[in-house]
């Protein structure tokens, strides 16, 4: 499969009607979608890079270069992931591989955003989680998990939204797998490693499970679906 875009910050070009916002960063062409709320919870604003300038970063990204989603920091950039020295913005602080990181509300704001507020960001956030097709979904906190669970899955119902019994459990979607993670800024000693042997277990799997149909067409091409 061929990227749509070898853009890495904004790769669909979101304009939300807002003055400054935290656009989607990483891979177009990403196996695994980590899912945020938005810039006031989990960062970003000085990088223009989701989940970074936080105290907790450091730790965050360090979870997801160990756990293979990410290939490190570039050269320059702090342990949060911001630029040291210039325009933090001017650089692509986190090297992705088959990742992609966004906010289901990118936009900034002085208070935490209303249910209509969200709403309204839906469309921009569910248009790129489509256009990326991810197979994986990590949905990072309680909103993000619910949100994910209930839009993207059957299980909502019968899931109680308890981020420690859900850390780095493997919940099966329609069409996605979702691996939901606590709050990053709630982690506590084991949580690291306990999402680390998670992820480094599932990619040892055929996580993509998909099926070639291209049998049944004309042609000598794959037809992959899952």
């Amino acid at each position: 499969m061929k990227n749509v875009t070898d853009r890495t910050r904004n790769p669909f070009g979101m304009r939300p009607d807002c003055p400054s916002f935290v656009p989607g960063y990483g891979d177009a062409n990403a196996d695994f979608h980590v899912v945020g709320d938005y810039p006031g919870v989990h960062g970003g604003s000085a990088a223009g890079v989701p989940f970074t300038g936080e105290a907790w970063s450091p730790a965050f990204l360090s979870a997801l270069e160990a756990a293979g989603l990410i290939a490190g920091l570039a050269e320059g950039v702090a342990p949060d992931g911001v630029a040291r020295e210039g325009d933090p913005t001017a650089v692509d602080p986190v090297s992705t591989d088959r990742t992609f990181l966004s906010y289901l509300h990118m936009c900034e704001s002085e208070g935490t955003p209303d249910d209509d507020d969200y709403d309204d960001m839906e469309r921009f956030f569910d248009a790129e989680l489509r256009a990326i097709a991810a197979h994986v979904l990590l949905p990072v906190g309680a909103r993000a998990t619910e949100h994910v669970l209930e839009t993207y899955t059957a299980r909502a119902w019968k899931t109680e939204i308890d981020m420690d019994a859900l850390h780095g459990e493997e919940l099966l979607g329609a069409g996605w797998l979702v691996v939901p993670i606590k709050d990053p800024a709630d982690w506590s000693d084991g949580d690291a490693d306990r999402l680390v042997d998670s992820l480094g277990e599932l990619r040892s799997t055929d996580f993509r499970r998909e099926s070639d149909l291209g049998r049944f067409i004309a042609g000598s091409d794959p037809y992959l679906v899952r």
